[in-house]
């Protein structure tokens, strides 16, 4: 799949932009706070619904304007999809074809994207927060259902946070109904475990090899999962289930204590294992920065296995961060079957067919000269 045409509409620093595509490779190019990381930005929003960079959606809205816009033309393997995102104070209306989605969740997923940028560099060493979010925006390109799931258990968590809080200022006046939420965020959170365990065992299939090739056969790379329960990627949903309310049970007064929910997916992290050593605290920053471009590599595969299209890479201010054999190896997979974006202050010091051919667009202060 690639997008052929992108229009803005008061959009950050744009107020009005009409841009087409090459199908392979785009470089986008420009000082630092002119636009370009914008540009890229917009691209990830109208696939995914939300930005990578900020979870305040007001903040995509340029400034002293009551809405912002857009829109695109993506081409895939069997048709050609419009896709409109309209954000505004109220919220986001999304359409497919000119016809508005009643939820996001059936919008996300038409369009398929891996972003790679430097904070992805830190998906090894950074928080459990990091890595979580990593697999919920991947795991929800290819599972829409994981997406409802998750905005479920994100609500009742939410209610049963407050009440934990209630609970702990007033007292143990009320766990009828904790344990009404309790039983809720069970159902949810077991099926959001289940799916991760997959989506993983999918991820270390096509990371392993990916990563062996990088370290040129030297290094091996496993994924661990660490839920906050002791289940595991074999424990069917139903036992999920009943080891969460087991351990709900035990520290039911602990929660109550402390005022919030203590075991559940958003308390689960990932592990790195290179060579059975955890890269998280043993890894160079060589090996760290492998284990990353391992798993964004591996996104493209898994995404292309699932849904029988490439998806579109997003490589926002990335290159200059890798070494030169990091670099060539990224862009020697990428060629010629990925459209690929890449942003940056100047391709000078990066030596690479892919670059040398590819469609440059020139940004400054929210114009675009291609």
């Amino acid at each position: 799949m690639y997008i052929e045409e992108l229009t803005l509409k008061n959009y950050r620093n744009y107020e009005m932009l009409d841009i087409s595509f090459e199908d392979k490779v785009n470089v986008i190019i420009g000082e630092n706070a002119q636009g370009k990381t914008n540009l890229m930005e917009a691209i990830y929003v109208l696939a995914m619904a939300k930005s990578h960079r900020t979870s305040n959606d007001r903040e995509l809205i340029r400034w002293d304007t009551e809405y912002g816009k857009i829109k695109g033309t993506l081409r895939k393997r069997n048709n050609t999809l419009s896709l409109e995102l309209m954000i505004s104070k109220k919220g986001k209306k999304a359409k497919l074809n000119h016809l508005e989605q009643q939820k996001l969740s059936q919008y996300i997923g038409e369009m398929n994207v891996v972003m790679f940028a430097p904070e992805d560099l830190h998906l090894v060493k950074g928080s459990p927060q990091v890595r979580r979010r990593f697999l919920d925006m991947e795991l929800g390109q290819i599972a829409p259902v994981y997406l409802y799931e998750l905005s479920q258990y994100q609500k009742v968590l939410t209610q049963r946070n407050h009440l934990l809080k209630t609970l702990q200022r007033e007292g143990s006046k009320n766990e009828a109904m904790l344990d009404v939420f309790t039983l809720q965020l069970i159902e949810h959170g077991a099926k959001i475990l289940q799916k991760r365990f997959e989506f993983l065992g999918l991820l270390q299939d096509w990371a392993a090899p990916i990563h062996r090739g990088i370290s040129r056969g030297l290094e091996d790379l496993r994924i661990i999962y660490q839920p906050s329960i002791n289940v595991s990627e074999s424990t069917d949903l139903s036992k999920i289930k009943e080891v969460y309310y087991e351990n709900f049970h035990s520290i039911k007064q602990r929660e109550i204590f402390r005022g919030t929910t203590l075991i559940g997916p958003h308390r689960d992290d990932l592990q790195f294992f290179v060579n059975d050593k955890n890269v998280q605290v043993f890894g160079s920053q060589g090996q760290q920065r492998t284990t990353a471009l391992s798993l964004k590599l591996a996104e493209i595969e898994l995404i292309h296995s699932e849904v029988n299209e490439y998806p579109i890479l997003l490589l926002d201010d990335v290159l200059s961060e890798l070494d030169d054999y990091r670099q060539s190896h990224l862009l020697n997979t990428i060629q010629g079957k990925v459209q690929t974006f890449v942003t940056t202050t100047s391709v000078e010091g990066i030596e690479h067919d892919t670059l040398k051919k590819a469609k440059t667009i020139q940004v400054t202060n929210g114009t675009i000269q291609d």
